[in-house]
């Protein structure tokens, strides 16, 4: 298995090489109009999943709910959700803001995030107390743990779009609204 895994590395590493080289102009030995175009688009991706990760982190963990402005948010920032989609910064903010009052002792972690072009996936998981109401869901002091993924749309170095999916089934067991068994 080992010897598998180092072949296909060795393949990987020889593709990378080659596909550098290819990257330039033999004629003027500068890199083509392609390279510099995916190179820009490399660039605003990782640019977007250090701002998306660090915009998280802060808006979750620290607390920081003005994170979400017009810095940081397309002023159209659409949360795919049923039954309506809600749109517009403030709707957006006061969505989440129901996380920061639900919970406390909260740890938002980002396992994962990747992307293409103008689209993240992230994957995530949020620990808390059920300490104050969610959503008019009164406090009721259980503990959650929860996976999920959010599927994320960036505009002009901005979040513009984000559908969350987890197991609702499960975090309501751990809210205590159904019963586990």
């Amino acid at each position: 298995m080992k010897l598998i895994k180092l072949f296909f590395s060795g393949v990987f590493a020889l593709f990378l090489s080659f596909s550098m080289i290819s990257c330039k102009n033999e004629t003027v030995n500068k890199p083509s109009a392609e390279c510099l175009a995916l190179e820009k688009t490399d660039k605003q991706l990782a640019d977007n999943l250090k701002m998306y990760e660090t915009v998280w982190d802060d808006i979750i963990n620290k607390g920081e709910i003005d994170k979400i402005n017009d810095t940081n948010f397309d002023k159209k920032i659409t949360l795919i959700t049923e039954p309506e989609n809600m749109v517009g910064i403030q709707g957006f903010k006061d969505y989440y803001q129901n996380f920061l009052t639900g919970f406390s002792d909260i740890t938002f972690t980002i396992i994962d995030v990747f992307g293409q072009g103008d689209k993240i996936v992230k994957h995530w998981n949020f620990k808390g107390t059920h300490s104050g109401e969610f959503f008019g869901i009164p406090a009721s002091g259980k503990k959650v743990d929860i996976d999920g993924v959010t599927l994320v749309k960036m505009k002009d170095g901005k979040i513009a779009q984000e559908q969350d999916f987890m197991d609702n089934l499960a975090f309501y067991e751990q809210l205590g609204l159904i019963p586990t068994e």
